[in-house]
């Protein structure tokens, strides 16, 4: 009698700590328009557009803006504190350079923090959010920490380095600059924000991974320790927020130890860091509702932080997000009757369309291949076209890595045209 009872006192407090969170996104995800930063409007800009935020943030008291350090090509990197509480929370953005969403939701953020409206709301529960904020905590946000990859849209540092695999060698100046911070801040949390492949499903589903999260090993075995634990208790409640929003479409980025990474030597080095990685949502290309989704996952995260609610949390929870995999492609035809040579048979074609940044550019063009020829019953598509009784048609024979530029057909009737890998 006395284990049922605990068990359901421990069900409840989930319960409610579940709703606390759920809440809290709500909240937060509805306000997200009225603090979202309306002068970055697509993933890809540059450094020029962030520190045109960054002047504005300067004559507002609340925050304290600093130059850090330059980069190789001798771009200003900024240090933004803000909050007069004591425990300290470090967050950095874009240190891989063609991975903008969170620098986005960092500027909205900003907006929040500093009460900056588009259409004047006035609501106390925000108002409560933002004094609990800036009360309990000190903020320490790094924006694009790696802006000459930002200007070239490119992951790595103009050294040709990735800066995530440079903490122990410390090459390049960006790296240089972040292990400093951590150690001479001393951070109790760190938020390590990233981009990932948008194909990323969570789990072996056709669900992508809109969101996944990861608390970082800190060790070869994977141990949980106390700091890494608060990791994981943190990232349960952000999940919390965030699934009313997009349903078993968060995942959990592998969690296996990688030696040279910021993310693992921080755990490592007493810091609890969290990852957030932003993948794909279907008919998002710059990534807005993401950006919506990084601010709501970002400041619960805080908020859960700031009151110490983390700790109600079940570590179970977080063992539960699926693993991220990839089984998914933009687009699968199934069952389409194919004719080469001699040979008339049945099968299925999966096809994804690659990004391709245009130099100078705040835009992308698509190619498209077709990937895959044969039996796709254990992937999933973004898209699917059931092709049961139409025939492929193009003006060449079919074959893996071609463009996807066809026609599906009935009885010498058009019935799909694919244009550069999309259902037309």
């Amino acid at each position: 009698m006395k284990k049922i009872l605990v068990l359901y006192v421990m069900f409840i407090m989930n319960s409610i700590s579940a709703n606390y969170a759920q809440n809290l996104g709500e909240m937060l995800h509805g306000y997200h328009e009225v603090f979202k930063e309306q002068s970055i409007t697509k993933r890809r800009f540059g450094h020029q557009t962030l520190l045109a935020n960054i002047e504005r943030l300067k004559v507002n008291p609340l925050f304290d803006v600093s130059k850090a350090t330059l980069s190789s090509e001798g771009r200003d990197i900024y240090l933004i504190k803000c909050g007069t509480g004591k425990t300290k929370v470090l967050l950095w953005s874009q240190m891989h350079g063609d991975e903008a969403t969170a620098t986005m939701a960092l500027m909205d953020i900003f907006n929040f923090l500093e009460n900056r409206t588009n259409s004047g709301v006035d609501d106390q529960q925000l108002d409560q959010l933002r004094t609990d904020l800036l009360k309990e905590c000190t903020f320490y946000f790094v924006p694009m920490l790696n802006p000459d990859g930002a200007e070239a849209w490119s992951r790595y540092t103009a050294l040709g380095i990735d800066m995530n695999r440079d903490a122990l060698a410390l090459q390049t100046p960006e790296g240089a600059l972040l292990k400093k911070l951590v150690f001479d801040l001393k951070p109790d949390f760190a938020f390590n924000l990233h981009d990932k492949g948008r194909r990323y499903s969570a789990g072996k589903t056709g669900n992508l991974a809109t969101i996944s999260f990861l608390a970082t090993a800190y060790n070869e075995a994977q141990e949980v320790n106390e700091t890494r634990k608060k990791a994981m208790l943190v990232i349960v409640g952000m999940n919390h927020a965030l699934q009313p929003f997009i349903p078993n479409a968060i995942g959990k980025w592998p969690s296996d130890f990688e030696p040279r990474a910021f993310g693992d030597n921080i755990q490592k080095w007493g810091s609890t860091l969290i990852l957030i990685e932003s993948g794909g949502f279907k008919n998002d290309p710059e990534k807005q509702y993401i950006r919506q989704l990084n601010f709501v996952a970002i400041l619960t995260g805080l908020q859960m932080i700031a009151d110490k609610s983390y700790e109600k949390e079940d570590i179970s929870e977080y063992e539960a997000i699926p693993v991220n995999d990839k089984v998914i492609y933009d687009l699968i035809i199934r069952n389409v009757t194919i004719k080469k040579g001699n040979t008339t048979y049945q099968a299925d074609i999966a096809i994804n369309r690659n990004e391709r940044p245009v130099k100078g550019r705040d835009y992308f063009t698509q190619s498209s291949v077709i990937e895959e020829i044969g039996d796709m019953s254990v992937f999933f598509g973004t898209d699917e076209i059931d092709a049961t009784g139409l025939i492929f048609s193009a003006t060449q024979e079919i074959s893996l890595g071609q463009k996807a530029e066809f026609e599906l057909v009935k009885d010498g009737k058009v019935i799909y045209k694919i244009n550069n890998g999309v259902k037309l």
